[in-house]
């Protein structure tokens, strides 16, 4: 089972930008698909992006389409996302996902193996 730590939280403000790392252990992540999600207070977990192993298939919530990307270092066995044009509705504590498989998919339950999350604040 791969370990996640997320890191590069924070606060922010509006249309500012913030760039979250998720460092895995492991010999084997670059044989995951890997994925963020984010969760705000009240509300359900929600899928944010998603990459395969080569990083050639990606996925977006539409919400975040244009101004977040996400890439992965498999060398580094890191997986980040990259966020611009922040808006307070962004505002949540972000996790980072594993899962084992080939198959890309934008649904928590698909994933196995979860970071602590990084809290993202974006003020107005």
């Amino acid at each position: 089972q791969v370990q996640l730590v997320e890191s590069g939280g924070g606060l922010v403000q509006a249309g500012g930008s913030l760039r979250l790392s998720c460092a895995a252990s492991g010999r084997t992540f670059s044989r995951y698909v890997m994925g963020w999600f984010r969760q705000a207070p009240g509300k359900d977990r929600e899928f944010v992006a998603a990459i395969s192993w080569s990083g050639g298939i990606i996925r977006y919530a539409d919400s975040v389409k244009g101004r977040f990307t996400i890439s992965r270092d498999n060398a580094k066995n890191t997986v980040y996302l990259q966020m611009n044009s922040l808006k307070p509705e962004d505002t949540a504590v972000y996790y980072c996902a594993a899962r084992p498989s080939a198959v890309l998919t934008t649904t928590a339950e698909g994933y196995g193996g979860w970071g602590q999350g990084t809290q993202v604040t974006v003020s107005s």
